[in-house]
């Protein structure tokens, strides 16, 4: 038996191999100044505007229960506050410390260092249209599709 004739590279794999490298490179940079990632990304929307932790979720990929848990983390540092909404009485936002600030401000060097350095090995006038590329897929895969089926438990 031979196995099917491939048409196309395994974009899936390819994507899940870069990405979970670039993931574990910037981990690492970031534990460096007490951030992770997705605290990097909620500062970064949250010094933007004034956000919800519902707005700053949806932003930052992130399901309910592990953005409490975030914003948990970042108040625990000292790097954010839940304060009341200036404009909506009954909801909270996060708001950024100044120490959250300074945080954001060297993690985001950080995440742009971790991009350039990964972005390093393609040549200089490859980089721009991979990043655009990558924008257009991700773009284009925003919906998850369909959801896998579950199969019945054997009885």
């Amino acid at each position: 038996m031979s196995a099917p004739e491939r048409t196309e590279r395994d974009v899936t794999g390819l994507l899940n191999m870069a990405g979970h490298a670039l993931s574990n490179r910037l981990s690492a940079a970031l534990a460096d100044v007490d951030l992770t990632a997705r605290m990097q990304c909620v500062l970064i929307h949250a010094l933007e505007q004034e956000r919800t932790q519902i707005q700053l979720a949806a932003l930052a990929d992130l399901d309910k229960t592990t953005m409490v848990s975030t914003v948990d983390d970042l108040e625990r540092r000292g790097f954010a506050e839940r304060r009341p909404s200036a404009t909506d009485r009954r909801a909270r936002v996060i708001v950024v410390t100044e120490k959250g600030r300074l945080a954001a401000e060297e993690g985001q060097r950080i995440v742009d260092r971790v991009h350039a350095d990964a972005l390093s090995s393609l040549p200089d006038a490859a980089r721009a249209a991979f990043v655009e590329a990558l924008g257009q897929l991700a773009d284009t895969t925003r919906d998850p599709g369909p959801q896998p089926v579950r199969r019945a438990r054997g009885r």
